[in-house]
Formats: structure tokens, sequence, C-alpha cells
């Protein structure tokens, strides 16, 4: 890469670009006001964004039907941490550094809705309680004090054409999420054993889900 070219001071960048309008800046909110919350309530999937104490950034996706966010307050988020790999790495950055960010998605809708604020990792079993689903409690929370609140525009998800059928790939043109990790690191066995390693994982998928 030519290092001439690296934008580094923030007037570099502010140049490059027209000045924000007036819609952009009035959008930011320090609450959840009533659509967030209905926007919250209706989605099924979010993006948490994290740091550790050294800057380095690590993106989650959580999961689970519609309103599995449960809102506390127009200040206060509560998200279920349901079984996943334990390498517990959102978690693990939210006790070192308690800055988060948050983004929701809705099937459908073309517009996101961006969260930022800090978190906390709890265990509070009243709170757990409320977030069962068939049967099982989350080990633990992520409670999010909300900062800043904006609902994002459509730009992003149309350029993507993310929910257009048509250009929707074939999960086929790629191997198996053990396979390619395997081949990136031990080496993946025969076509036999895969399936066999596939059909495995499968089923852990349906006995672990909660």
């Amino acid at each position: 890469m030519d290092f001439r070219f690296v934008v580094s001071r923030e007037e570099e960048l502010r140049a490059l670009y027209p000045a924000t309008h007036d819609l952009a800046i009035q959008k930011l909110q320090e609450s959840l006001g009533v659509h967030a919350q209905d926007f919250i309530r209706r989605s099924p999937f979010l993006c948490l964004g994290t740091q550790n104490l050294s800057g380095r950034a690590d993106v989650s996706p959580r999961g689970d039907p519609p309103g599995f966010v449960r809102i506390l307050d127009n200040r206060t988020l509560a998200i279920p941490d349901r079984p996943g790999n334990n390498r517990l790495d959102s978690l693990s950055n939210i006790i070192a550094n308690p800055s988060v960010g948050l983004l929701f998605i809705i099937p459908g809708f073309d517009e996101t809705l961006r969260v930022n604020g800090t978190a906390q990792v709890v265990n509070d079993p009243a709170l757990l309680e409320t977030m069962t689903v068939n049967n099982h409690e989350p080990s633990l929370a992520i409670v999010v004090h909300v900062r800043e609140v904006f609902l994002h525009c459509a730009k992003a998800l149309r350029r993507s054409h993310i929910w257009d059928p048509s250009q929707h790939q074939d999960r086929r043109g790629m191997p198996s999420l053990i396979k390619m990790i395997l081949d990136e690191t031990t080496g993946a066995p025969g076509d036999e054993e895969m399936r066999k390693i596939d059909a495995g994982l499968e089923e852990d998928y349906k006995q672990t889900m909660y």
C-alpha cells in the first residue's frame, strides 16, 4: 500500500465529503423513542460491537425470536447470552471495556437501528427468568446503558440487495463451516468423514440452540 494516500487526520477526511445535512444531525438521540423501541421489538437479529482494553475490536451476531432484546426503560436494554462457542470474546471485552455498539436488523426492512452505549454483564435471576426460551434460561445477560440512538438509512442494504431472493447465493458454493475451519488449520479429512462431522454439527445445533 502506498502510504502517501492514507487519510490520517479528520480535517483531511472531512474535506473529501460534503457537509452533513441537518436531518443526519437531528436524528441522533440520547434515549430510545417510540419508533426505536418498536424497531427493537420487531428485530430478531443484531450485531454487537465490543473492544478490549487495547482497542482490539470484535463484532458478534446475536439472534432469537423478535423481541428477544428486553427494553427495561428508554435508556436501558438487556440482551440474553445464548449458548455459543464459549470463546466469550464479547463478554470478556465488556468486562474490560464497557463501550459497545449495536446494529439492529429486521428481515425485509432496508433501514437499520444503531445504538451506542456502555454495557455490563449480569446474572440477575429475575431478569434471566424473563428471557427463558424452550425452558432454558440464559446464563448471563448483557445490560446496555444507552447513550446514542439513531435510525440508519437504507442505502447499504439496498446496494447489497440483501433481501432480494434473486441475489441470494447457493450455500453449496462454499464448503461447510467445519471444513473451512479444518482446511485452514489442521487439514480436513476425506469426504465421507466430513459428512459425518457435518451431520454431527447439525445435530449439535438441534440439541444446544438454547
